[in-house]
C-alpha cells in the first residue's frame, strides 16, 4: 500500500488511519521523520521486528528505537536522570535518538540482555508524529539505510528501490521540491546515550552536539560502530 501525504497542512486523518491499522495488524510501515526515512512497526510486532532486522541486516546487537509522541510517554519506557530530562527538553522534538536506562514497559526481546536501554525518539515530522499518535503507542523505528549502498534514504522511490518487498505500507511525503532535496542534509538522526550525569556519542548525525557534548568537529556520519564505552560529562 502507497499513501500519498501533501505537504501543506496537517496529514491526512484518513491516510494515517490507514496507516496506523497496517501497524495494529503487525505490518512494517516506511514513512519521513526530521532526518531521514525510516522503517518501523507496532512494539509487540515479532514477525515485523525481524522483517526489519532482515531488511537492513542488522545484527541482533542492533536495536531499534521507539518513536514517542511526548516526553510524558517517553518516561514510561525509559528512565530520565536529571541530565537526561534536560538534554531532552533541548533536543526535542528533532533529528536526535537519545538511549536511556529502560524501564519494565520494554518488551525483554528489545534490550541487551547485560545492559537494558532503550533509544527514545521524539520527531518533529508531522507524519511520524502523527503516526505514534495514531498508534497509542511508541513506534519502534530504525533508520533507512540501504544495506546495499550503505546509502540514507529520503524518499518513497528510494525507500522502494531498497525496501520495497519489506514493507507494507509506504507513506509517500513529498515534503520538499526538487532543489530543497538536492540541499537537504541526507543523513539519520544524531544517537547520544545519557546514564546519570555521563554523556556517549554513539553515532554523530544531523543534530547538532553544540552545548550538549564535546566533540571532535567533523562532518556527520551515516553509520557509526557500536559506542566503545568512553564517555563525556555533560556540559
Amino acid at each position: 500500500m502507497r499513501l500519498q501525504i501533501d505537504r501543506w497542512g496537517a496529514p491526512s486523518p484518513r491516510k494515517v488511519e490507514a496507516a496506523v491499522e497496517v501497524l495494529h495488524k503487525g505490518g512494517v510501515a516506511a514513512y519521513p521523520t526530521d532526518s531521514i526515512y525510516a522503517l518501523g512497526c507496532a512494539i509487540e510486532a515479532r514477525d515485523a521486528i525481524e522483517r526489519i532486522y532482515r531488511a537492513k541486516g542488522m545484527h541482533k546487537n542492533q536495536r531499534l528505537a521507539l518513536i514517542c509522541p511526548d516526553l510524558s510517554t517517553a518516561s514510561e519506557f525509559g528512565i530520565f536522570s536529571q541530565t537526561a530530562f534536560r538534554i531532552a527538553q533541548r533536543i526535542f522534538p528533532g533529528p536526535y535518538t537519545l538511549v536511556v536506562p529502560a524501564t519494565r514497559a520494554v518488551p525483554k526481546t528489545l534490550t541487551d540482555s547485560k545492559r537494558r536501554t532503550v533509544g527514545i525518539r521524539i520527531t518533529s515530522h508531522p507524519v511520524a508524529q502523527a503516526l505514534a499518535k495514531g498508534l497509542g503507542r511508541p513506534l519502534l523505528t530504525s533508520s533507512a539505510i540501504a544495506p546495499d549502498t550503505g546509502e540514507p534514504c529520503h524518499d518513497a522511490e528510494e525507500m522502494l528501490a531498497a525496501f520495497g518487498k519489506h514493507i507494507d505500507v509506504l507513506v509517500d511525503y513529498d515534503d520538499s521540491d526538487e532543489d530543497e532535496r538536492d540541499h537537504a542534509p541526507n543523513i539519520p538522526s544524531t544517537v547520544i546515550a545519557i546514564d546519570g550525569d555521563d554523556i556517549t556519542l554513539i553515532r554523530r548525525g544531523q543534530g547538532s552536539l553544540e552545548g550538549i557534548i564535546d566533540a571532535p568537529d567533523e562532518e556527520p556520519v551515516a553509520e557509526a560502530a557500536p559506542p566503545s564505552g568512553k564517555r563525556r560529562s555533560a556540559r
